[in-house]
């Protein structure tokens, strides 16, 4: 499906032909980066995606994708070989940086710096003109100071100290990773824009479970007995795709993009799920009973609604993520008592 964005060639405005580009993503066997292949493939580019391992059947689902026999390519990867890097990216015009652990591992923060710089370095070293990086709003919204009322935009960045003291390294090093890819890229004249995604919903490619999956099954089965009193920003993962694309495709697209659905409460976000699923016993405690419930706060996604994106409801997310994981046997399936069967039908 060719792209609706236009391109300027000789003087003349002409229509972009996304299948006679070639694209790569790193991490393409994730969450995020399944679902970026899938979209990609969908408007009908040629791409390339990086594992670690290929020929894991873990990457399996990617040569499932539609047109993923005639245009797509895996090929052996890691965010720390530079040279690796290099050759994946030759030949591309773009490139898609979705490759991040998540973890609160020490050495994460290093690992996701130097890993990016040697991704903006070797784009650059192989001719590559546009870098699409994903972030987290763990880079963005962890800062104790900011005021109740104020309004979580693309200027607002976490306080690294009060991260680093928490143990919340994870922002840490999306945080410093965001700084390097925006550093070197104005450094090597690459254009980039940033996609700022916030806990990501939605249904899996992916055989394994990940962790924004993995946080909603756990409220499904009783590993978590309590929720804690807290806030927290949701999108779905389809969203997120279609921002990365959208950002690349545009050509005046560049800085962040906060892609944020919705934020609630932990308590609204569970009632949600229980009103979804009411067949599952779902927590209903506090970690902090009788403390006053912590206020959401605002938040703008009007750069990328400007783009064009619509956001997907969360109530629909959420269903989607549930149906999911019930599927792929995350999750087991609710038994309904007889009586309550009867009254389905």
């Amino acid at each position: 499906m060719p792209s609706i964005d236009k391109a300027i060639d000789n003087g003349e405005l002409k229509q972009r032909q996304p299948e006679q580009e070639l694209v790569c993503v790193t991490g393409a066997g994730g969450f995020i980066g399944s679902w970026v292949v899938k979209e990609l493939l969908l408007r009908g580019y040629r791409v390339r995606g990086t594992a670690r391992d290929p020929a894991d059947r873990k990457n399996a689902h990617l040569l499932a994708l539609e047109g993923a026999e005639e245009r797509l390519a895996l090929c052996c990867a890691d965010v720390l070989d530079y040279d690796g890097l290099r050759a994946a990216f030759r030949g591309c015009r773009g490139v898609f940086h979705v490759a991040s652990p998540v973890s609160n591992d020490p050495d994460l923060v290093p690992v996701a710096v130097e890993g990016t710089r040697n991704v903006i370095r070797a784009a650059a070293d192989a001719g590559v003109q546009r870098v699409v990086f994903t972030s987290s709003y763990g880079a963005v919204h962890m800062d104790p100071n900011r005021c109740p009322d104020a309004v979580l935009d693309e200027t607002c960045w976490s306080d690294y100290e009060y991260c680093k003291k928490t143990g919340n390294l994870y922002c840490c090093a999306k945080m410093m990773a965001e700084i390097t890819a925006t550093e070197e890229a104005a450094k090597r004249g690459l254009e980039l824009a940033v996609v700022v995604p916030s806990m990501t919903m939605g249904p899996m490619l992916q055989q394994s479970l990940n962790f924004s999956s993995s946080h909603v099954a756990r409220y499904l089965t009783g590993a978590k007995p309590t929720y804690p009193n807290a806030v927290a920003a949701y999108t779905d993962v389809r969203d997120v795709a279609r921002a990365h694309v959208l950002v690349y495709e545009h050509p005046d697209a560049c800085g962040r993009y906060l892609c944020i659905g919705a934020v609630l409460h932990r308590a609204h976000f569970l009632q949600l799920l229980g009103d979804l699923f009411p067949q599952y016993h779902i927590t209903a405690k506090c970690e902090e009973d009788g403390k006053p419930m912590a206020k959401p706060y605002k938040f703008s996604n009007q750069r990328l609604r400007d783009l064009g994106l619509e956001f997907t409801p969360l109530k629909e997310s959420l269903y989607e993520t549930v149906a999911c994981l019930q599927k792929k046997g995350h999750l087991p399936l609710p038994v309904v008592p007889i009586a309550q069967k009867r009254a389905y039908l």
